[in-house]
């Protein structure tokens, strides 16, 4: 075992011992058993000690065992807390965003086996000819701009199967791989924050000031949050490059492949492109995603397009990854955790500029070990209750203030669990943690600035 691994386990065991003989005021006994469970899973997942799914069976297990009805702490009597189910946390498993992921997965293990990723490479990448860089930046235009209307995940997932085969065209040395496989991910979450329907976070920001009277127009949002995009899509184009410098000039793109006429890969061409246009169009049928999901696990398996054999191929690992990340955000959230992390900030003490900074840094400190949509929908309530106490200047504080969270939220890039397309990333087997752990960090760093930069310098001149 390398001394690498040896110090994340010293460090996750301490980390989970810290809560349990420290007293943490205001914190319920549930939030340090939580807490335990955050710290040690936080350096897991950062060092690798075990592997990142194990850290994540390890926390669905923790949680059953602490903080379940059938755990081993008598909750009863004690304030604070009402433990939920051990079904809670297992369920996990089947949790929408779990179904998307093998929806995704079934769709590309199916495009692989059918040669169909290969002939959407050549028509999508055909304009960006064959120098690595040009595709590199294809893929992520494309990426960006079809999740700033469709979920990032389904575009991951559908992006993954594009860039499976540029990647076993590459010099397995190639650093470029690696960059590659991140590149479909970081243009996923930076094309979301684009337009109101692009990610859930913004969805939840305009939700909560819709209620409180202010109302955003969807070409008002594009016009606050697409320069950002655009100018963070370069910006995480010239990071990859940087940190993982492609080896040769060009990718050999003789994809030759001549489309299958077999029943069965018609079969797959209709269902692909029928679930992709369900996707997209989800903001008009208002059929969620995760539903969608099922309609090629259900038709590709009734038809033998994918076979027994395939579906054990699956990536299965991954799924566990999330459930494990979903499970922690629950339980940050239930034991009252994430609140007390929140409230333990005296943000009356702060003027109007450092109330957007730790806004925006806890946004996306926080959206790196939990949901984007949880942290926007823990922060934004507390944001605006600081605009309507006069901490903040009315409308124009909400919208800012608003703005800050969403699009911070959005930038949380660091590790598998930080965000849905992460972790399909990681399903190609190319990616490590530390990749991500060290692109995600610049980029989400620079991401923060930028929102900053903004707040103070154009915002004001167009809200």
């Amino acid at each position: 075992m390398t001394k690498t691994k040896l110090t994340g386990i010293f460090l996750g065991l301490l980390g989970f011992l810290i809560p349990l003989v420290l007293d943490f005021p205001g914190l319920s006994l549930a939030g340090h058993y939580a807490m335990s469970i955050f710290l040690m899973a936080a350096v897991f997942w950062m060092f690798e000690a075990i592997p990142i799914y194990s850290t994540s069976i390890l926390v669905i297990f923790s949680q059953v065992i602490l903080l379940s009805t059938e755990g081993v702490i008598d909750y009863s009597g004690i304030a604070g807390y009402e433990p939920a189910s051990y079904t809670r946390f297992i369920a996990t498993l089947a949790d929408p965003i779990i179904i998307l992921f093998l929806g995704g997965f079934v769709l590309a293990d199916a495009a692989v086996k059918y040669d169909f990723d290969k002939n959407l490479t050549r028509i999508l990448l055909r304009p960006f000819g064959i120098r690595t860089v040009n595709i590199m930046f294809g893929l992520m235009a494309v990426t960006a701009a079809l999740s700033a209307f469709m979920s990032n995940t389904a575009t991951t997932a559908m992006m993954v199967t594009v860039i499976i085969p540029i990647i076993a065209k590459m010099d397995p040395a190639d650093p470029a791989r690696i960059g590659i496989a991140l590149s479909v991910p970081f243009a996923a979450n930076i094309g979301g924050i684009s337009t109101p329907i692009g990610t859930p976070p913004n969805a939840v920001v305009i939700g909560a000031l819709n209620q409180q009277g202010v109302a955003v127009a969807f070409s008002s949002w594009m016009l606050y949050a697409l320069p950002l995009a655009l100018v963070m899509l370069f910006i995480a184009w010239r990071v990859l490059l940087w940190l993982y410098p492609p080896q040769t000039d060009t990718v050999s793109m003789t994809l030759d492949t001549r489309m299958k006429q077999s029943v069965q890969a018609w079969i797959l061409y209709i269902t692909f492109g029928v679930t992709v246009l369900l996707w997209v169009t989800e903001g008009i049928h208002g059929i969620r995603s995760s539903v969608v999901a099922l309609l090629p696990v259900t038709l590709l398996t009734l038809t033998s397009v994918i076979s027994k054999q395939d579906i054990r191929k699956l990536p299965w690992e991954v799924l566990w990854l999330i459930a494990g990340g979903i499970a922690l955000g629950i339980s940050m959230k239930e034991t009252g955790l994430a609140e007390w992390m929140v409230g333990s900030i005296s943000w009356d003490q702060l003027s109007y500029i450092m109330v957007l900074v730790v806004f925006g840094v806890v946004a996306l400190v926080m959206s790196n070990f939990l949901s984007n949509t949880v942290t926007a929908s823990l922060l934004i309530p507390l944001a605006l209750s600081l605009a309507t106490s006069g901490v903040l200047d009315g409308v124009f504080g909400m919208l800012m203030i608003g703005l800050v969270i969403a699009l911070s939220a959005s930038f949380a890039m660091v590790l598998p669990i930080s965000t849905p397309p992460n972790a399909i990333a990681v399903s190609t087997g190319i990616i490590k943690t530390k990749d991500m752990i060290v692109s995600g960090f610049i980029i989400g760093l620079i991401g923060l600035l930028f929102v900053l930069v903004l707040a103070a310098v154009y915002w004001p001149f167009i809200i």
